[in-house]
């Protein structure tokens, strides 16, 4: 056999009842050609992962395939991928491509849209081999014929060919929305007693996409003739929004013309307009038609709902599928389309960088932004990938810059909201500002706190907003959340609505801060559970005047830290240093220099922890501050030191700060911190009997200044030194009772300390068992602390599971 210039000689289609068979025909053929050569989904299992309906079946089999054999049994119209691969398979069929397509079956199958004696192959009585000996006969009669012939179609189902089969217009490429086409299938089944589906969602989160391609996707016979007709006035492009005219149908009464041209019955269109209606749905009576009415939002209200009355009335052999950016109640399946799916939107972005090399260009991680930052929104990534190239937009990042600060003739975010600004209740806009703020679902009770209105005042605006497919509900409609993008343009177009709602988001914020913080370890519980709604204010203090960031760093200092919020705590601690220090407040700035170090010192990074306690020294020094604090900056250098494993040095930093602080008073928390940290070296050089000696004494201080976070502390390394002697039950007891103290404090990074040297004292008494728990605790707070201690908890927690 000749040469081929497709990528494939042969193309299966089958279902998996039926896989024993064409996999042992497939590997026969494979043996004449190549795997390569054979479209067979496990000769090609990896690619096969990442091929994405819309793209595999149209060109897969219509472009790349030189046969393409169908294997039907009567399971085979019941699997959806089938049915999906037998619409494009049937559409060739129709364009008359039938020498492409071999029919074969088992048991006398039947498909939608062929007579039964359409020219299928029986295999109920041959074998693999018989058929693969067919499939070469006819592929290579095929190339005998050469490719100029006259091509007759298939006995199918009859149309009127006086109609157009259909006037969908070019599908872009297509990804992903499986469920949402399923559901549009059932719809559209004769069995369901609706005229139809309304799918509706903001603007170019892709309806009038996803309805072409459910129309393409019925199955053959059930509609005779698709009819697309579209209101959408407008398009937006890369370049710019752009006004359409032709193929417009602006009004009720101008698709009732337009349904009537499709029909071929132009006299329909001259009926009165109160006859019109009536005089089409009789005409519609006797054929199959499948109506697409896209950008219904498009009609004014009083159109809309005569359009729905006319759809009600459509006879059982029609259907229509509609689309509106803005919900309605009707007697149809409603889809409320939200955002692609991540993998559907990768696989988007992926084709529109097959032409643009910026785009091909960026990595994993910038295509995942680019995804979250669209909201998963088709228009935007189109948009956004438009942009590249263009100007100073050379990346993702500054492409999306130019999105939210785009100009007014080519502004996406106007082009999908903006007909829907002026609309707003003063209800609604407040409900609206006050969820800018956040990127998780609010509840209804927070959302009405902040937008200063009442509680039914507030669900009256959200069912209203979600019905215009700008907030999301959960399922019961007690949380909501915007839709991706409508924060910055609400930012931009109301902003004095939106900054009214911030100053109460801040005020509530600060209160639970000053309530529930500080050093109250029992109140923290509730300040975490509020957390969600606090983080969204932190940027308004950071913003804010510098006396009130102090005060709310000050107070959230320990319950960051004792939370293992460590990458937050850092964060404000950055920023707060920096607007202190701008503010000439030395005082602040050196407590938040020191705040970054104790985390860095958790973390075990050295370098960073000596140069917080240079920036901590020299800002107090600035301050001229007192010995406490001098103090307090000499130790933290001295944890650099210790990490650094010089020993002398960190010990020598220690006794002085500890001599600085003694001046003060003999018994204090400072002294016994310090106590500690000298302890805590003189245990890593090895100095037992000495670390020993020290711990006892930190711990004699910190229980008679009452220091309970001390003392849970010091008996923890207690227990951490009997360790070091090989003394297991002597730690069991220590480390039970530090773990119970540091439970009462609640501190995560001490609590997972103990749980790690609890198991390690149980495990190596033999107590696997027990010590599991304890050991699995460890590992899972250390890992989201990135706590540098979780390599010694997983070698606790392997000795357990071994």
């Amino acid at each position: 056999m000749g040469m081929s210039a497709k990528r494939f000689r042969i193309a299966f289609s089958f279902a998996g009842e039926r896989r024993n068979f064409v996999a042992q025909v497939a590997t026969i053929l494979a043996k004449k050609f190549s795997k390569d050569a054979i479209l067979y989904d496990k000769f090609h299992e990896a690619e096969f992962a990442n091929w994405k309906l819309g793209l595999i079946l149209q060109e897969l089999y219509h472009d790349q395939s030189d046969m393409i054999v169908v294997v039907v049994c009567p399971d085979y119209s019941k699997k959806d991928w089938c049915g999906l691969e037998w619409v494009t398979i049937h559409g060739m069929l129709m364009s008359g491509m039938d020498r492409e397509i071999m029919l074969c079956r088992f048991a006398h199958a039947k498909l939608q849209g062929l007579n039964e004696n359409a020219g299928f192959v029986e295999l109920d009585s041959k074998t693999p081999e018989q058929a693969a000996e067919l499939i070469l006969q006819r592929l290579k009669l095929n190339e005998s014929k050469g490719k100029k012939r006259k091509r007759s179609k298939p006995a199918t189902t009859q149309s009127d060919p006086a109609l157009p089969l259909n006037n969908l217009p070019r599908l872009t490429p297509f990804f992903g929305r499986i469920n949402e086409l399923k559901n549009i299938a059932d719809a559209l089944s004769p069995k369901t007693r609706t005229w139809g589906v309304l799918i509706d969602g903001p603007g170019g989160i892709g309806k009038t996409s996803l309805a072409i391609r459910a129309a393409e996707l019925v199955p053959a016979g059930q509609f005779l003739h698709i009819f697309f007709i579209s209101s959408k006035e407008r398009k937006m492009t890369a370049d710019g929004k752009r006004t359409l005219s032709d193929f417009v149908t602006p009004g009720y009464l101008d698709m009732l013309n337009e349904i009537a041209r499709l029909l071929k019955q132009p006299d329909l269109a001259k009926q009165p307009e109160t006859d019109r209606a009536r005089c089409l749905i009789d005409a519609l009576s006797a054929i199959q038609v499948l109506l697409v009415l896209d950008n219904l939002e498009s009609l004014p209200k009083d159109q809309q709902s005569r359009l729905f009355e006319f759809l009600s009335q459509l006879p059982p052999s029609c259907k229509a599928i509609t689309t509106s950016r803005r919900r309605t109640d009707v007697d149809a399946r409603i889809i409320r389309l939200a955002k692609l799916d991540r993998d559907a939107a990768l696989a988007l972005i992926a084709e529109l960088a097959t032409d643009r090399p910026l785009l091909a260009k960026a990595t994993a991680q910038e295509r995942i932004h680019l995804y979250e930052e669209t909201g998963g929104n088709p228009l935007l990534l189109r948009w956004v990938a438009g942009q590249l190239g263009k100007g100073r937009c050379r990346t993702i990042a500054s492409a999306l810059g130019f999105l939210r600060n785009a100009p007014a003739d080519n502004d996406p975010l106007e082009f999908i909201f903006g007909d829907l600004l002026e609309t707003f209740t003063q209800n609604e806009t407040k409900v609206l500002a006050a969820l800018t703020y956040f990127t998780q679902q609010v509840e209804v009770k927070l959302i009405t706190e902040l937008s200063n209105i009442s509680k039914t005042a507030a669900e009256t605006a959200l069912g209203d907003l979600s019905g215009r497919a700008l907030v999301v509900p959960d399922e019961e409609e007690k949380h909501f959340a915007l839709v991706p993008m409508v924060a910055d343009f609400l930012r931009r177009k109301r902003p004095e609505v939106v900054v009214e709602t911030g100053s109460r988001l801040e005020q509530r914020a600060y209160a639970l801060i000053m309530e529930n913080s500080y050093e109250r370890h029992d109140r923290f519980p509730v300040l975490d559970a509020a957390w969600p709604t606090v983080t969204p204010a932190l940027p308004l203090f950071l913003a804010g005047p510098n006396p009130r960031l102090q005060t709310v760093s000050n107070a959230l200092s320990y319950f960051l830290d004792f939370t293992g919020r460590w990458d937050e705590l850092l964060s404000i601690s950055q920023q707060a240093e920096a607007k202190a220090v701008a503010a000439g407040d030395y005082d602040n700035a050196g407590w938040r220099a020191y705040q970054m170090g104790r985390i860095h010192s958790l973390r075990g990074q050295a370098d960073a922890v000596l140069a917080c306690a240079d920036r901590t020294a020299a800002h107090w020094q600035t301050a001229q501050a007192d010995a406490p604090k001098r103090a307090i900056a000499i130790c933290l250098r001295g944890q650099g030191h210790h990490l650094k494993e010089d020993y002398p040095a960190a010990i020598a930093a220690y006794r002085e700060a500890l001599d600085l602080s003694s001046t003060v008073s003999a018994e204090s928390k400072d002294v016994a911190i310090t106590i500690n940290c000298i302890a805590n070296a003189e245990n890593d050089s090895g100095d037992f009997a000495a670390a020993e000696r020290d711990y006892r004494e930190a711990l004699r201080v910190a229980s008679a200044v009452d220091y309970a976070e001390g003392v849970a502390y010091i008996t923890g390394n207690l227990a951490g030194l009997a360790l070091e002697r090989k003394d297991w039950s002597g730690a069991e007891t220590l480390a039970r009772e530090a773990l119970t103290l540091a439970e009462k404090v609640g501190r995560q990074e001490l609590i997972a300390s103990d749980c790690r040297r609890f198991a390690l004292a149980l495990v190596r008494q033999g107590k696997k068992a027990e010590a599991l728990p304890y050991a699995r605790r460890a590992v899972d707070i250390y890992t989201s602390l990135g706590s540098p201690n979780l390599k010694y908890a997983r070698a606790v927690l392997r000795e357990c599971e071994s």
